[in-house]
């Protein structure tokens, strides 16, 4: 997961391929793929300025070459 500003995201392909799921109060906005059901990106309810984007379903991105990682307590691995 990789924290983008909103207007730094850009959806190049397969837009009208994701469907938008909200609960609660519907400030975050979860982003999946219609076909087969991936997590891509959503809008945070904490920072909703920004988009969490999974970046392990990018093209040409290989999530195992990352050797330093910081996890949610700010701790490396």
């Amino acid at each position: 997961m990789v924290s983008v500003l909103l207007n730094d995201l850009k959806v190049l392909k397969g837009k009208k391929k994701l469907s938008l799921y909200q609960w609660n109060t519907k400030t975050a906005k979860h982003y999946f793929c219609r076909i087969c059901g991936i997590y891509t990106h959503h809008q945070r309810r904490s920072v909703p300025t920004e988009f969490g984007v999974n970046i392990a379903c990018l093209e040409g991105v290989d999530t195992f070459a990352f050797t330093n990682v910081i996890i949610g307590n700010g701790a490396a691995q």
